[in-house]
This record gives C-alpha cells, structure tokens and sequence, in this order.
C-alpha cells in the first residue's frame, strides 16, 4: 500500500480484535550520545503525517508524554501553522527563534495485515470414533453448511519510528522502530509508543531515571 493511503487512514485505525501491543524491534544510540539536558527545556513533538486533524491529535498525545517526563514539550502546530510543517527552512527559524532544545519525531512507515489461524484440535467424541462419531457428523455438516475449523482473525501491524534529536547540535541521538498490533486510536498508539521511548531512553543512560 503506497504510503499517501495508508498515512490517511492513521487517524481512524480500529480495534480488530485482542490487546493492542507495541514493541521495539530496533533500536539506536549514537556512539558519542551523551545524557539529555532536557530538564525544563522546550522539545519540539513532531509526528509526520498527512492528514492534519490526525497528526494534531497525535502531537498532542506525544507532547503530552514528553512533558510528563519533566521537559516543555510542544506539538509542532503550535509553533508553525499547518501550511509550513512541510517547509524545513520556516520550522528551523522557528524553532531557533523560540529556543528550542530538543526535539522528538515520530513517522509511521508502515501497516500491514497479518492473518492468524487457531489450529483445530481433534478430540471429543465426534472425532473419537469414525463410524457413529466423524463418519455422520462430516456428512451433515457438509451438507448443512457448517465448518469445522479453528479461528481465523485479521491483526493490523503499524511500525512506527522514532527518532530524538538534540537541536543545539543538530544530531540525531536516539532511533528506533516499534510494531503495535491492532493499535486502537493514534492518541493511544503514540502515548504507548512514547512511553516505551522514555522507557528505551533510560536504559540507554541518556534521560535519568525518574
């Protein structure tokens, strides 16, 4: 799926059945990435994506997390109108004229669909015995209509990636990339996925331990 169609449809993803679950399956640290003085400071939330009501709700949802974890945390909106998100010269000026620190973007780069099967277990007394058991029991259900079968469910797999950037040096710090599996609203995917990134950044050394 081109990425134009699927970044729409972040904004309306449902929940398709089980527990939504994200984890990283990589993960980065620049070799010279030295711990994060954020305390305090202003940190840009950024979240790439078309649709602008969706990424508004999700820069909220991020910059919320980001200042729950004692930095200045601001959905990129508000500091440069929708029009100029895209327009690297405009953000940068703003950002430097306003003092920015630091800053945290978050992209979606793919959704997949995983189809999963439960395999059928054979026992019980309709399997037990081939005449007087399966034998009439498979004739009438073929017949009938029924299907004998286990589950079969449809999971929908967004990856998302993360990257943290120290604005003052213009460096890139910390990437990497998560799987959530059937993720039931952007608000939640992005608060879970910036959890786990404080999470991540902690055992790397680069933000303290609360």
């Amino acid at each position: 799926m081109k990425a134009a169609k699927w970044l729409v449809t972040m904004g309306t993803l449902v929940l398709l059945g089980g527990c939504a679950t994200s984890d990283f399956v990589s993960s980065w640290k620049a070799p010279d990435a030295t711990p994060l003085q954020l305390a305090g400071a202003k940190v840009a939330a950024i979240v790439m994506m078309q649709d602008q009501s969706s990424r508004r709700a999700a820069e909220d949802a991020l910059a919320r997390e980001l200042t729950a974890r004692g930095v200045m945390g601001v959905p990129l909106y508000m500091i440069v109108p929708d029009a100029d998100a895209k327009d690297e010269a405009k953000v940068k000026a703003a950002l430097e004229a306003a003092g920015f620190n630091g800053a945290v973007t978050m992209r979606p780069v793919s959704k997949d669909k995983e189809i999963v099967s439960t395999p059928v277990t054979y026992i019980g007394p309709t399997y037990g015995g081939f005449y007087g058991g399966y034998y009439p029991y498979g004739w009438g259900g073929a017949y009938g209509g029924a299907v004998v079968g286990g589950d079969i469910r449809t999971n929908t797999i967004v990856t998302i990636e993360t990257l943290v950037y120290s604005l003052r040096q213009n460096k890139l710090v910390w990437g990497g990339q998560s799987k959530s599996t059937n993720p039931s609203s952007v608000d939640k995917l992005i608060r879970e996925t910036a959890q786990k990134t404080a999470r991540e950044l902690q055992r790397q050394g680069l933000i303290p331990t609360a």
